[in-house]
């Protein structure tokens, strides 16, 4: 990412003015942090590919709208690219929720058991979540928002934010406990 305060000005005023060189090293500058980002909400590297081209598009379409005293950069573009992941899980989304886990009311996973499993095995986990279900657990669990934030990025409600992260959490309890029993 741009370290140089000047050269954040720079680029932002080079991307204003249309210049491709500008709006290229702003794209290389914030790629991989980003990619990540749409990576987390996407289930596979094309789409998130296609998700994060669709939001630095937006970036560039909307830089004028950018006010450094009002975020950093960094958060502005990752607002963007977070909307445009919600976006696509809203049109795309639908499709795969036929694969649904069942419900699981009151399913108990021991802290031991969770502990014995990598960072990376949960991952797996989530992304196996439906996508409306993922978004906002990622959102409130990884990202840190609260729900009247995700309610708002997502169009929805306080309550159906609330909803989301409990049938995330019963979900994951449940498909946890299914890889522990023999």
């Amino acid at each position: 990412m741009i370290n140089e305060v000047q050269d954040i000005h720079t680029l932002i005023s080079g991307c204003k003015a249309g210049h491709r060189k500008a709006q290229e090293q702003l794209y290389r500058s914030y790629y991989r942090v980003m990619m990540n980002l749409c990576l987390r909400y996407t289930k596979n590297e094309r789409d998130a590919l296609e998700v994060l081209n669709t939001g630095f598009y937006k970036v560039y379409k909307n830089i004028h709208r950018y006010h450094p005293g009002q975020a950093s950069l960094y958060t502005w573009i990752r607002a963007i690219i977070i909307n445009s992941c919600l976006d696509f899980i809203k049109t795309k989304g639908t499709k795969e929720e036929s694969g649904e886990l069942e419900q699981a009311a009151n399913v108990h996973v021991p802290p031991a058991v969770i502990a014995k499993m990598s960072a990376s095995d949960i991952l797996e986990l989530v992304r196996q979540l439906p996508p409306a279900t993922q978004a906002v657990f990622n959102l409130y669990v990884m990202e840190g928002y609260k729900h009247h934030e995700i309610a708002a990025m997502t169009g929805t409600s306080e309550g159906t934010s609330k909803w989301h992260l409990s049938e995330a959490r019963k979900k994951l309890q449940q498909m946890i406990k299914e890889q522990t029993v023999p």
